[in-house]
């Protein structure tokens, strides 16, 4: 044993010399919500010659990151996300429109053949661009990206060239794939100045031959001698064959120039487009979103403050309810917190402003795990324990199901947050995974440790009752002499959750739900003012320019929040600039989203599909590791938690976004988690002298002496929360308060409405509990049992 002993005490010091030395040397990165910056999704589409596979979208991202590397922005990050969708990145961009030029053109780069003039009516317009172009290969300079969707390589188009003049373009005859580099050059001797060299490769030389071979076969000044560059429905460039090229040879030599009256930043920008334009297939901009540095700063600082204070309590509380056990669980908690922070440096994980939430809420969650173990070895030790040490051991033992069954449920919402979810939604999965598993090497391991090297002390082992474990406290005292018989109400308690649920869907159905711009699609802008302005007159201003059904509300003490439809940025720069004549002051922009319809549908449904797989899995894994009945009662449960927080959120019309659905899969996994806890003690109860009691008596056992970890848990969390609730700023208030409402309701529902409906389904339909020793049910008796309660916390 002291052999067994000696392992884990290496492993656990190896443990945290590892967590600190990746907490002090290293740092986790940081989301773009955190520290100010542009995020982009692109999602790649079909043409008639391309299908947007992985493949095409993996060649898509080299060019996008040559393209964005080539302009210097720090630090970009360029990933594939699925098969065809592109996160790109970019700290420090606060501009929509300077990220649109930054991501620049973002459709296929053609070369066409000009097959004539066409009527004025039929063509493309483009903005005007740069000078005229003179032979060997005269080009203007490249417009401005508008957006447009690109042509069909196959196909013939009409688009409008520098000068004004629609032309007619056959099929392309290459693409971006065909050219290997193009770089601009100046050359003061011959009086060319600057100019830009394309070089061809593989299949690229030969259709540069055909096509300018082609062209050189009409007359000088005839638009046909012309090639045209096309990119993102703009002719880029569309140079004359030079009168030295012949007809049906063309330009040899795998490499061209194309000459013109260009300065030096439209040569680097004409050839910046044809070196990086080459798009595999084109993309279309799904998702957009702005952050300002302030504004992460300031949650980074709310989240530190509402850490420090709610440890600080938590930590109290914890002292004050187990004195030296609360002192272990303190070190544990900071091994904890190393641990969770070192993995998520070493994984290289994405810190966002959810997952920074949920980290900080994950350590008053920790906690649960030791007072799970400390409740269970001061029950030992009150029911006849030879000494300290046999009954911390037989509690670590006794807590161990329920906390590997109650962190395996949380652990499942958790996944489906990574694998449904998106954005800033999917990195606080990651986060609320990894403190799962960091909350269960804490509690069964570092705790461990640490209390077998307290109970070995010899004063302690003189004086237990400083250990906090070996005397009931006041809350164990007063259940046990009152008798309590929950139980006994089980229908009252049922027919209040379903007034709780009825009042829900009451607020459902006449107030609605308001959904963020995640999940119907449009473009959500905050701003904030140096100038109080009241909501009203900021809601006449955004009307009268131009926009009469936007949503504005407050958002902070001095920020405003405007909803509306997706809109260009010359639309939103009128909603900025009426805002500022309204109060007469600066307006800053610090929140920008915008989120395409197609891309709101789709999130909506992985919402839908996220709760129903959670719902369905937790189901499962109770049903197996349970039985049916405690499956269903604890979906109810579920069910129950789920409306009351929507139903409230729907009553005081506040946003239901992602991070309100990261909030409402952390609740299910919250109200699992103490069902789980209750289950878990029916199951153990079972056994024994327990075997035929009526079930409705051993569901009330079991919950009462569950009380004492439910208030002591329940409470660490709560600290956490309500800090975060009070100094977490606009950004967390919302979702800490979706969370504080679900944890109280989730607590109490575990209690009152899952217990009471498994009590019902099993004198319904009795039969045998997995891992008990007889049937689940019997004869039901007036009798009532006598009840002992684990030792609660002084409260």
């Amino acid at each position: 044993m002291k052999r067994a002993s000696l392992a884990r005490a290496l492993f656990a010091c190896a443990v945290i010399a590892v967590s600190v030395y990746l907490t002090v040397t290293a740092s986790p990165r940081l989301g773009l919500d955190l520290r100010g910056g542009t995020q982009i999704v692109l999602e790649t589409k079909n043409t008639s010659t391309t299908r947007a596979d992985a493949e095409a979208t993996d060649r898509t991202v080299e060019v996008l990151r040559r393209r964005i590397d080539a302009l210097g922005v720090t630090e970009p990050t360029i990933t594939r996300s699925g098969e065809n969708r592109i996160i790109v990145e970019l700290p420090g961009v606060q501009d929509p429109a300077e990220a649109a030029a930054v991501i620049g053109r973002t459709a296929q780069l053609t070369v066409r053949p000009v097959l004539g003039p066409a009527e004025a009516a039929a063509a493309t317009p483009t903005p005007d661009a740069s000078p005229d172009a003179t032979p060997d290969a005269t080009g203007g300079a490249p417009a401005d990206a508008t957006g447009a969707a690109p042509a069909d390589p196959a196909a013939e188009v009409t688009l409008t060239d520098d000068a004004g003049i629609p032309l007619r373009l056959g099929p392309a005859a290459l693409t971006g794939e065909g050219i290997a580099d193009a770089a601009a050059s100046f050359d003061a001797t011959s009086g060319l100045g600057w100019f830009v060299t394309v070089d061809f490769r593989g299949s690229g030389e030969r259709a540069w031959e055909t096509v300018t071979g082609t062209a050189a076969c009409s007359p000088s000044g005839d638009p046909r001698r012309r090639v045209a560059i096309v990119l993102d429905q703009e002719i880029v460039s569309a140079p004359q064959v030079g009168e030295d090229v012949r007809c049906d040879v063309g330009i040899v030599g795998g490499s061209t120039q194309i000459t013109g009256s260009f300065t030096k930043a439209e040569a680097n920008d004409l050839a910046l487009l044809v070196k990086a334009g080459a798009l595999p297939v084109p993309v279309e901009n799904v998702e957009q979103r702005t952050v300002g540095p302030t504004l992460g700063a300031a949650a980074i600082r709310a989240s530190a403050e509402a850490a420090a204070i709610g440890i600080a309590l938590t930590v109290g509380f914890l002292l004050l309810v187990y004195r030296l056990s609360g002192l272990v669980a303190a070190f544990a908690l900071a091994g904890y917190g190393a641990l969770a922070y070192g993995a998520l440096t070493a994984l290289g994980a994405t810190l966002t402003l959810p997952g920074l939430a949920g980290f900080v809420l994950a350590i008053g969650m920790a906690i649960d795990g030791c007072v799970l173990i400390f409740e269970r070895s001061r029950e030992d030790f009150a029911g006849g324990a030879r000494s300290l040490p046999t009954a911390v051991g037989s509690g670590f033992r006794n807590a161990f199901s329920a906390i590997a069954d109650s962190n395996v449920t949380t652990l499942l919402a958790a996944g489906l947050l990574f694998f449904l979810a998106s954005g800033p939604v999917r990195g606080f999965g990651v986060t609320l995974s990894i403190g799962v598993l960091a909350s269960m090497v804490s509690a069964l391991l570092f705790t461990r440790i640490l209390m077998e090297l307290l109970i070995a002390l010899p004063w302690v082992r003189r004086h237990p009752a400083w250990t906090g474990l070996a005397g009931p406290g006041r809350v164990q005292r007063w259940i046990t002499g009152r008798g309590i018989d929950l139980m006994r109400h089980r229908k009252v308690f049922l027919a209040g959750s379903a007034v709780l649920v009825v009042v829900a869907l009451a607020g459902i159905g006449i107030r609605g739900l308001n959904l963020g711009v995640e999940f119907t699609g449009g473009r959500l802008m905050e701003y904030t003012t140096d100038r109080s302005i009241a909501v009203r007159d900021a809601r006449q201003a955004v009307a009268h320019a131009g926009f009469p059904r936007a949503v504005v509300v407050e958002s902070g003490d001095e920020d405003l929040s405007v909803r509306t439809e997706r809109i260009s940025d010359a639309e939103e720069q009128r909603i900025r600039t009426a805002l500022a004549d309204a109060s007469g002051g600066s307006v800053e922009r610090i929140r920008d989203e915008q989120i395409g319809p197609s891309l709101g549908s789709e999130l909506r449904t992985k919402a839908l599909i996220g709760l129903a797989i959670a719902l369905a899995a937790q189901a499962a894994y109770l049903a197996l590791r349970f039985r049916w009945t405690f499956a269903v009662a604890s979906v109810a449960a579920m069910m129950h938690d789920v409306l009351i927080v929507v139903g409230l959120f729907a009553w005081l019309g506040k946003s239901l976004d992602g991070v309100f659905l990261a909030a409402l899969l952390t609740v299910i996994g919250y109200s699992v988690n103490d069902s789980v806890v209750i289950f878990d003690r029916i199951r153990e109860r079972w056994r024994g002298a327990n075997r035929r009691a009526p079930f409705a008596d051993v569901a009330n056992e079991a919950v009462l002496q569950t009380v004492p970890r439910t208030v002591n848990t329940g409470l660490g969390a709560l600290f956490i929360l309500t800090a975060l609730a009070v100094l977490g700023g606009d950004s967390l208030t919302d979702f800490a308060i979706a969370l504080l409402v679900g944890v109280i309701v989730g607590t109490a529902s575990s209690a009152l409405t899952a217990t009471p409906m498994a009590v019902l389904l099993e004198n319904r339909w009795p039969g045998r509990i997995r891992g008990a020793g007889s049937k689940a049910g019997g004869p039901k008796t007036g009798k009532k049992r006598p009840v002992r309660a684990d030792s609660g916390a002084v409260v």
